[in-house]
């Protein structure tokens, strides 16, 4: 009876302990389907596709939870007004296909942890377009960077 009670025990706290270790690579991975939604939409004309980053964790306001970030760095010759535009057909809501400049690596749209482009950003003719992901399993709740 000891033995089946410790079995049971060890069960359960490895089961715990996976569950741990697992979500931080499910929730990455939510991240990147997040980004990759944005690398999938074509470019507009006179616009040449840079990089892409994604981040997952508690990335900006107040509070715990989860967040999942995506983004795309791209050059245009076209204006921000343009690429606002354009990006605004692919979008359905305010918090997809956001359009600003980027005038540097650093992405400032992220409060709590840094996030930066490898490339080197010079010109007035860079532009980051990004969007916020969701996920609907429990992992969430599990990845410490959530809260």
């Amino acid at each position: 009876m000891k033995k089946v009670f410790v079995t049971i025990i060890l069960i359960v706290i490895i089961g715990f302990l996976s569950v741990l270790v697992i979500a931080p690579v499910v929730n990455d991975n939510i991240a990147k389907k997040t980004s990759d939604k944005l690398v999938n939409l074509p470019l507009p004309n006179n616009t040449e596709f840079i990089e892409t980053v994604h981040m997952a964790g508690k990335l900006v306001g107040n509070g715990n939870g989860m967040q999942y970030f995506g983004a795309i760095l791209i050059k245009s010759e076209l204006s921000l007004e343009e690429l606002k535009e354009y990006y605004l057909k692919f979008a359905k809501d305010e918090w997809e296909c956001v359009v600003e400049s980027q005038t540097d690596a650093d992405i400032k749209i992220i409060e709590h942890t840094k996030l930066t482009f490898k490339t080197n950003v010079e010109g007035d003719n860079y532009y980051i377009v990004y969007l916020w992901g969701n996920n609907n399993t429990i992992f969430h709740e599990f990845d410490i960077r959530g809260h």
